[in-house]
């Protein structure tokens, strides 16, 4: 296994069935399956495709919603019932498991544009009671033609509310033309997302929609773009737990996943139900006829 910086492309990926929209995801990465705590990421839009998710369930992480255009109606089994708007974050923590569902509301003739990722939730938090946490302000921290707002963890001694379960950042950067040097924690390892244009990340070019990991060891990173640009900065300590993804679910054995799997198809009580949507929900896709195998890290 080597230990180096490196960057990864997104593949497109339908979200939500044939009534969704395609997202762009980088992680999890054939060989990379975390960056810290971070097990997943999509961006979607700028699209004039509507979001039109039904109720789905959760396991074993965290779900964090960030849209940057477009109003996103979030309901779930706990009672939840938000309209999350750009600027506001939506965090929801699985324990046992939840359901949720997300729709776009408000003027279905504008764009949609944002990001969703999960946070894989350590041994110790990964069971227990669900939650659901809407934080309409976040706090943001500053340097010389950069601004970033915190989403989760801390930046720069700016810490957002959110609550963690591990040693993470999450922040939405935006970065003046010009340059800018963003502090780093170096035990974390990072990965910075081209959400809206093109960007030099310690001298390497990546693309819109491309991202580029940064191996622990970096007390800052050298950022350079032609035009103001928003990028997204993730990072936190290297994740050691073996994890098992499969659909939504996040577990730690083969056994895990074929469980959530049947508790959802049933309908169990695990998963509650969302109001609102007359029993309509997203069906489980047939398990893989091979045994579900931890995913290694061997890039990086």
């Amino acid at each position: 296994m080597t230990s180096l910086d490196l960057s990864l492309d997104a593949r497109e990926v339908p979200l939500g069935g044939v009534r969704g929209i395609s997202v762009h995801r980088t992680l999890p990465h054939r060989g990379l399956p975390t960056v810290g705590p971070w097990c997943f990421v999509d961006h979607f839009g700028p699209t004039a495709d509507h979001m039109n998710v039904l109720p789905h369930p959760h396991t074993g992480l965290q779900t964090v919603t960030w849209p940057l255009a477009g109003d996103i109606r979030h309901r779930d089994n706990l009672g939840s019932d938000v309209v999350l708007k750009p600027g506001e974050l939506n965090l929801m923590t699985s324990g046992d498991g939840v359901a949720h569902s997300e729709f776009s509301v408000g003027d279905t003739s504008g764009p949609m544009h944002g990001l969703q990722l999960w946070v894989a939730l350590p041994n110790l938090r990964r069971t227990g009671a669900a939650g659901f946490e809407h934080h309409p302000d976040l706090p943001v921290a500053d340097g010389k033609n950069w601004t970033a707002t915190v989403l989760m963890g801390e930046l720069d001694e700016a810490a957002s509310p959110a609550t963690t379960y591990s040693p993470m950042v999450g922040a939405e950067l935006t970065v003046r033309p010009g340059g800018a040097v963003v502090p780093l924690r170096p035990e974390f390892e990072h990965a910075v997302l081209a959400v809206t244009g093109e960007a030099l990340v310690g001298g390497t070019e990546i693309v819109h929609r491309q991202m580029r990991y940064l191996a622990p060891g970096r007390e800052d990173v050298e950022l350079f773009v032609p035009a103001e640009t928003t990028l997204l900065l993730i990072g936190g300590t290297p994740f050691d737990e073996e994890l098992v993804m499969w659909w939504n679910f996040i577990g730690r054995s083969h056994e895990d996943i074929v469980q959530a799997r049947d508790d959802w198809e049933s309908a169990s009580e695990r998963f509650g139900e969302v109001a609102g949507h007359k029993g309509q929900r997203i069906p489980a896709p047939p398990m893989p006829e091979l045994r579900l195998k931890p995913r290694r890290r061997t890039i990086a």
